[in-house]
Order: C-alpha cells, then structure tokens, then sequence
C-alpha cells in the first residue's frame, strides 16, 4: 500500500480525498496556489507545497510542476480528483514514466474514453446503442459535412471531439447556420482542449441524462455500481443529481448497465468512471460520453450503496482486486446532491467572489457535506465558484426532497451570493417532485430563482452578533477593537442568497 500520496486538486475534492487517505493511514501532500495558500485543503493535509502563481494554468495544471514536487518529497501517487488534469492521459503517462502511481484510469484507457469520436467507435463495436450522427473525416471537406448534416436531419448537435462541460457545442437548427456554428465551436474547441476537432449528432430536444457509475480493477473485474440521474442542467453542467433515476425501469436499468459495462470491457477500463447516456421521451437510450475521473456527484452512489469509492479508487491503484462483486451491490433508498456555489442566479448566475464572514453548514443524520470553505476563506476570480456539494438521503425519493428542503433552508454562508436559494426554489418545484425534468428543464423555466431576496431580520442579527464578538475577541488578544462604519461592508451587508429556517 502507499506511503504517501499527494493530491493535485484543490477545495471541497481535495478535502474529501484527504480524509480518506488517513483514514487508509496514508500520508496526504498536497499542493496549493498563491491564491489559495490559506485554503483549507492545506490545512487539512499533512504537508504542503507551493505552485507558484495564481491561475489554473499556472498552477494546478502544471504536470510538470506538480510530477517535480511528488519525485522530490518521497510521493508513491497521485490522486488527481476531478477537473484539472484527471483526465489529462498525458499527465498519466508522465506518472508511469517517473514511477509514480497515477489513482485513476490508464493512459490508454484514457485516450480510448477521453476522444468522444473513439469512445463513440467503442460503443458500437460494444453493440451500444449510440445517437444518429457523423464522426467526421477529414477528406469529406465542408460540402460533405453539409451533406451529413443533412441526411442526420436538422436540429443537429455540434460536439468538441475532445474534453467536456459544453465547451465546443453548437446545436444547429437550419443549413444556413451550420458553417458559422461550426467555425465557432472549432475556435472553442481549440482554445478550451487544444483540439478542434467536432463532430455532428442528431440533436434530442428533451433528452433526460442518466449515468451509470463503473470500475475496473488489474484483475479484468469490471462492474457498474448503478446510475445517477443529471439532467437538471445549466449550460451542459449538473446542477441536481439523484439515485435512482425515477424514470428507470429495473428492466431499462439492467440493459443500460450492462450497456455500460460492455463499453468498459471493450476499452480496457481500469479504476472510477462513468459512462453517460441520453433517454429519449419514448424510453430509448444512448450512449453519450465517458468519463474517465470520479465524478463529482460520487458521494450519491456512496450513500445508496454505502461504499468509499475514493478508497476503492486507491486499492485498485495498489493493485488490489475489487472489494466487491457486482451480486453484491445492493442500493438502498434514495440519495440526493445539490451543488453550492458562489454565483448569482438573480444576474444571470455571475460569480461573486469575496471573503466568506459567516458559514453554517447544516447538520443531521442522512445529510453530508463536502465542502472546500469555512469562515475566513476567500473566493476568488481563479477558479470554479463550487463551494460545496449537500447531499442526502431518504428511504423514499420524497422522504429525500424533503430532506434537501430541510437543509437547504439551514446552510448559512454570508459575505458572498450564493445559488441557495435558488436551489431551494427548484427543489420545491412540482415538476422536480413529480420527476419531469430533462436537460432543457431550466431554460423551460426561467423564472426558477429569479426573486429578490429577502434577508429575514435573525439573519442579521446574528451575523451582526457573530461579527461584534469575533471583534471582541481580536480587542481582548491583543489587538485594538473598532466600531464598524457605516460604509463598511460587514457580512450583514453583503448577506447574498439565504433564508431562514
């Protein structure tokens, strides 16, 4: 087993991968930003290592920086999270070469998943159902991307060969759209994964996405550990996620999972990942993507099937088998995750960055929160705006909404906006309950969060009270107390989204 592993990620992900490593007894390093050198990632590491700069790319998508850092402190892995460079094949390879185990898939089967183009190849010589489209040929030139585009039938749906979160995706609705959109999502493309390569699919107008979580150990072993439902979207990024979906029937969950597992076997799948598919209105399934990381929403299909997959993720890595076998996942009850951010669904979910004065995340049994901030932490211009994740679980789908309501109306973070509230409008929202959602829910209902909000009197007072004594204590320290003035933003000023309880 590992020694010591360092982590190359930063807030809520690297907290959470963290806590698992010592619990394994495993040494955590991990490395941090200018920007984020009081972050509470590196407080809770064991040791700490500077990248220096402030931007993604100066930072944590250094391979180079960060391979030098492990070789130089005595690292035996990698564990990447999410974002960043997880699904960076070449990252992966640079780790094989330098001795140093990299937690997550093999370059190969990296390469095999991260190209939408060869992933989609792979699912149709697994017999996986995959959506009419053109995966593109160089000597076809512009005139037979036309003709493709054509015989798909418009809509069609532009996609980035490479990488993910919208980023090269054009939908196309008539011929005279297709060569602008097109140039457009090269240009995106290319900037975003450094390849422009696109591709054309037959545009689905109100697909649900649905997918199933697999691993794969050294062994050949290679499972699904059942699916998450992710189509309450924003510009191609989840907002919601549950399990199960309540549109899955056993007999529908059982071919898309086996669906899912053929995928993986045909590429060689090693470690977490997931493979995601669209439904149709009519119950018709098809296959989407792959990725090759530990999603975001993992801590879902933790609480249903009781299960670490973090430490899964690790002995596989060390070369252990599997811990389970596929007869013996059986999920339980009804899990649910929010995602908390820094944004302002009011204006058009523009992030807002700030020092947090005031967080109160809420406790009780069934309800777990991941989170990368605490009071004191700044939140910067430099990366996402998540905050945290909330999740919960139920024994029934509406034991768990009620519990999300629940604890949404008790999360507490002043001192910057938050989509609190607007979480808690969509959680209430008849269509959710009933489970009609797709992928375009949000933009069928635009005015889900869109209320000024309304800041109840407790909440400032306790702000003002926790802010007056968290003074008092800075004066009897030492340090000269003062009156706060009238221009001064204090927390109770910049409260952003919350309700009260």
């Amino acid at each position: 087993m590992f020694r010591k592993v360092l982590i190359a990620n930063r807030g809520e992900i690297a907290i959470r991968v963290a806590a698992t490593l010592q619990q394994m007894g495993i040494r955590v390093a991990c490395v941090y930003s200018d920007a984020d050198r009081r972050a509470l990632h590196v407080a809770r590491a064991d040791e700490a290592h500077r990248l220096e700069g402030n931007t993604s790319a100066e930072t944590y998508l250094r391979g180079d920086k960060i391979l030098d850092i492990a070789r130089r402190n005595g690292v035996d892995a990698i564990h990447p999270g999410y974002g960043f460079l997880s699904e960076n094949a070449g990252f992966a390879q640079a780790c094989r070469e330098a001795g140093v185990t990299f937690i997550g898939p093999s370059p190969e089967a990296m390469r095999a998943a991260g190209d939408k183009i060869s992933a989609k190849r792979a699912a149709e010589r697994a017999g996986v159902p995959t959506v009419p489209g053109w995966l593109g040929d160089a000597d076809d030139g512009l005139k037979g991307v036309f003709e493709q585009a054509k015989r798909i039938g418009y809509p069609v749906l532009i996609k980035a060969a490479s990488g993910g979160g919208g980023k090269g995706m054009r939908v196309v609705h008539e011929e005279g759209e297709l060569q602008s959109s097109i140039e457009a999502a090269q240009r995106e493309a290319a900037a975003a994964f450094g390849n422009s390569r696109v591709f054309l699919e037959k545009y689905i107008s109100r697909p649900r996405h649905i997918e199933f979580q697999i691993f794969g150990d050294t062994q050949g072993q290679i499972i699904h550990l059942f699916e998450r439902e992710c189509s309450i979207q924003r510009r191609h990024q989840k907002i919601l996620e549950e399990s199960p979906s309540p549109v899955l029937t056993p007999a529908l969950r059982d071919q898309m999972g086996q669906a899912a597992v053929r995928l993986a076997k045909t590429i060689g799948y090693t470690n977490a990942g997931t493979v995601e598919f669209m439904v149709d209105e009519q119950g018709a399934f098809y296959f989407l993507e792959v990725n090759a990381r530990l999603q975001v929403e993992h801590p879902v299909t933790e609480l249903r099937l009781g299960h670490d997959l973090v430490k899964t993720q690790v002995l596989v890595a060390a070369g252990e088998p599997l811990p389970f076998r596929q007869d013996e996942l059986i999920p339980n009850g009804h899990a649910i995750e929010c995602r908390i951010c820094a944004e302002d669904a009011s204006r058009g979910f523009l992030p807002s960055i700030g020092t947090i004065a005031r967080y109160a995340a809420p406790s009780a049994p069934c309800v777990r929160v991941d989170s990368g901030v605490h009071r004191g932490s700044e939140v910067s211009v430099y990366y996402d705006p998540m905050l945290a994740k909330l999740i919960v679980w139920g024994r029934t789908r509406q034991e768990a909404l009620e519990r999300m309501s629940w604890a949404l109306r008790r999360f507490v973070i002043l001192g910057v906006t938050t989509n609190i509230d607007f979480l808690q409008d969509l959680i209430a929202h008849p269509d959710v309950h009933s489970g009609r959602v797709h992928t375009h829910f949000l933009n069928e209902h635009p005015d889900i969060g869109q209320h000024e909000v309304h800041v109840p009197t407790e909440a400032i007072v306790a702000a003002a009270l926790a802010d007056r004594l968290s003074k008092r204590g800075s004066s009897s320290n030492g340090k000269q107390g003062r009156e706060v003035s009238e221009t001064e933003s204090g927390p109770w000023q910049s409260a952003g989204s919350w309700r009260n309880g």
